[in-house]
């Protein structure tokens, strides 16, 4: 393990520890505690261990200082979905502690995730009702699975996300995901969304009047162009960049989760190993602010 990633994982586990300390239960600790278990699956989804078993065998044999106690493949499947709400709370929090939690301008975009690729598959999984058949344009290809929905700044920062089957509107995600968390919009007056075509609809826009945030994404063809509209093809590009990052570095189609809760938490996982890089990047002052290059070996 490099040190870049041991003063990652250290910067991590005090942030939580701190923020959990208010709140802990009576009674007998856990032996593994809440920011011990984080601060694991942020370090698994970084380097790179898409098997917990795998990933328990190494964390024994080369971190047994560092967490002396760790549960069975079992356990730690157990505890890590039942961190679901934690996992979403520290995605914000680490995100809150950023200076680009601040940005004016938000992107938003989906992307698909995969679950599973045999019609026996699909049919038998616990996932059949939430997930469905859905296509992808830019790999022209259809899948069975969900749509991974992400608001992120152009820095790359996690603002919001949800998971979804492929054939709910993306528009509507939108409006429900400002819906459903007030304090975004409430705290981020003015904010800038730049999003695809695939968002254009004077239902969401008048939505978002009432909410605040103003949404920008390209005319369609037979519209006469914006003057400005050619700078907003780089800018969505980048929330192509942090898919990739989701994807290419932290094994975003390889969650391997066969139940909702699993798909949750190993979705939450990468969102949180990479928002943690971005925070710990951004306090360190690392000239890259999405690379994840430092701790991934």
């Amino acid at each position: 393990m490099t040190t870049n990633l041991k003063a990652l994982a250290t910067a991590l586990y005090v942030k939580i520890d701190d923020c959990l300390a208010g709140s802990r239960r009576s009674g007998r600790p856990p032996r593994l505690s809440d920011a011990e278990l984080l601060t694991l699956a942020v370090m698994q989804a970084l380097l790179g261990f898409v098997s917990e078993a795998r990933w328990l065998r190494y964390t024994r044999t080369h971190l047994s200082a560092e967490f002396p106690y760790l549960p069975g493949q079992s356990g730690y499947n157990k505890r890590l979905r039942a961190a679901n709400t934690l996992i979403s709370r520290f995605i914000r929090t680490l995100a809150r502690d950023s200076d680009l939690w601040h940005d004016d301008v938000w992107i938003v975009d989906s992307t698909p995730v995969e679950c599973a690729r045999s019609r026996p598959t699909a049919k038998r999984s616990d996932l059949a009702g939430w997930a469905g058949y859905g296509y992808c344009p830019s790999h022209s290809r259809f899948f069975w699975g969900l749509r991974l929905h992400l608001m992120c700044t152009p820095g790359g920062l996690p603002i919001a996300w949800a998971l979804a089957n492929p054939k709910v509107d993306e528009r509507e995600i939108l409006a429900d995901m400002l819906t459903r968390d007030p304090d975004l919009p409430a705290t981020h007056p003015g904010q800038t969304i730049i999003g695809d075509k695939g968002y254009v609809s004077h239902q969401l826009d008048a939505h978002l009047a009432q909410l605040g945030p103003t949404l920008i994404r390209p005319s369609y063809r037979n519209r006469k162009p914006r003057p400005d509209e050619h700078l907003l093809k780089p800018i969505r590009q980048l929330i192509e960049s942090v898919n990739d990052t989701l994807k290419g570095q932290l094994d975003l189609e390889r969650h391997g989760a066969r139940t909702p809760e699993g798909v949750l938490a190993r979705i939450g996982q990468r969102i949180l190993a990479l928002t943690t890089a971005i925070w710990h990047n951004r306090n360190t002052g690392s000239p890259i602010t999405r690379s994840l290059i430092a701790y991934d070996h």
